[in-house]
Formats: C-alpha cells, sequence, structure tokens
C-alpha cells in the first residue's frame, strides 16, 4: 500500500514507487482519523487485515463485485 498527501490540489507519494511512468492507478480517499475510535487491539486487527486484503490482491484472490452482488441477491 502506498500512502499519499495532497499538495496544491495534487497528490503526492509519500515515498518512491516502482510503477510505470504513466501506470493508471486508483485512488481512495479514507479519512486519517477513521480509526481514532478503536482501541489498540481492534485497530492491530484492522492493519492486520488490510495486510492480509494487499496479500490476496498480490496473489490474484479476488472475486468480482458483481459476483459478491449477484450472490447477495440470490441469498
Amino acid at each position: 500500500m502506498h500512502k499519499a498527501h495532497v499538495k496544491n490540489g495534487r497528490l503526492v507519494l509519500d515515498e518512491p514507487t516502482e510503477l510505470p511512468e504513466g501506470a493508471a492507478v486508483e485512488l481512495v480517499a479514507i479519512a486519517t482519523d477513521a480509526d481514532a475510535d478503536l482501541d489498540p487491539e481492534d485497530h492491530r486487527r484492522l492493519l492486520e487485515a488490510l495486510a492480509e486484503s494487499e496479500s490476496d490482491i498480490a496473489q490474484g484472490r479476488l472475486v468480482a463485485a458483481d459476483d459478491v452482488l449477484a450472490s447477495l441477491r440470490r441469498a
């Protein structure tokens, strides 16, 4: 996961990336205090779940959103 901040209306990555020049990326804005009300254990579990999700994505273990929604509609 890469982190960025807004500077003069532009997103600036906080660290270098190995993405090729011109690569398209999808960005999702999150509130900086979104997890402020979590206790330390819940915060740890959140970070662990996010890391697991990144691993799933990297290894191609994905389910299309349309498939998930169709499954929910059938239930």
